[in-house]
């Protein structure tokens, strides 16, 4: 039997790394060919011109990643706090549901949601307080949008990790803290939180992990548009938006290697985010 669990941990590991062996194959030609830096620090993608720049695309994405831990991440957190230290066991049993749902709600459907709901919301915000003309609306498909449908999708996971480190916190600290006469907002303010800090860190950290290599709903809403943005209404392309949205029709030769380069940049991205969130939570939080 061990010898059995032991094939199973090695088939994981060795389906990561063939994954990782076959990325890397496929993607390094390429940048070896153009250059690391002109591939990741270049300006232009234009596969039919020989251009292979990135930087529009890593821009896109780290705005849209931005404003969702903006608007997700102090949401996300102040539920934990209500969750762990002030909810009732009937409301517990109603949110702890709800938020699971939506960890496991497909990204089609937020992407959906985000083109009949926050698009149109976004597009009318613009016309209303900005004075914008109707012919000169953009479409409302931008970084906002995106930012608002993956600050839905990052909150499962900082949730859970957030409600984990401070269930870690030593009961005793709350204890002697409401001992000396502080209220139960000040303990949570004061000494709960710094004492899970590290834990909320990776739980922020895996979200933004999270949020970086989500596809198909960024795809859906952000708009597409290959450039640097200039506002939060501007559409963008994410890293992942790219390639899924050019593999169909991708030819063989350099405009294929560019997109699983385009995945190389991406995987490093996330593997880095992974690794740092996971040293951060087990240097800092104990789950009981």
């Amino acid at each position: 039997m061990q010898k059995i669990l032991f094939l199973c941990a090695a088939l994981s590991i060795a389906a990561v790394i063939m994954i990782c062996l076959f990325v890397f194959i496929e993607g390094y030609p390429i940048i070896q060919k153009v250059g690391f830096f002109n591939f990741v620090f270049g300006q232009e993608w234009s596969p039919s011109q020989g251009l292979y720049g990135i930087l529009p695309m890593i821009a896109g994405t780290f705005t849209t990643t931005l404003g969702a831990l903006v608007l997700g991440v102090p949401l996300s957190i102040f539920t934990a706090i209500f969750l762990v230290e002030y909810a009732p066991k009937k409301v517990k049993k109603l949110i702890n549901p709800a938020i699971e749902l939506l960890a496991g709600i497909p990204s089609v459907i937020y992407g959906l949601f985000g083109m009949t709901m926050v698009v149109p919301i976004i597009r009318e915000f613009q016309k209303a307080c900005f004075g914008i003309k109707q012919s000169q609306i953009q479409s409302g498909y931008s970084i906002l949008a995106a930012s608002v449908i993956l600050s839905i999708m990052i909150s499962p996971t900082i949730i859970n990790i957030t409600s984990d480190a401070l269930k870690s916190v030593e009961h005793d600290l709350k204890e002697g803290s409401l001992a000396l006469g502080a209220t139960d907002w000040q303990t949570t303010w004061h000494i709960i939180l710094p004492t899970a800090k590290s834990g909320i860190i990776a739980g922020v950290v895996l979200g933004m992990g999270r949020a970086i290599g989500e596809t198909m709903a960024v795809i859906m809403v952000a708009g597409n548009t290959v450039g640097f943005p200039k506002s939060i209404f501007s559409p963008v392309r994410s890293l992942t938006g790219n390639i899924a949205i050019e593999m169909a029709y991708a030819a063989a030769g350099d405009h294929m290697q560019a997109l699983f380069g385009t995945g190389i940049v991406l995987f490093i991205l996330i593997m880095v985010i992974n690794v740092f969130a996971l040293r951060i939570y087990e240097k800092g939080v104990k789950v009981k």
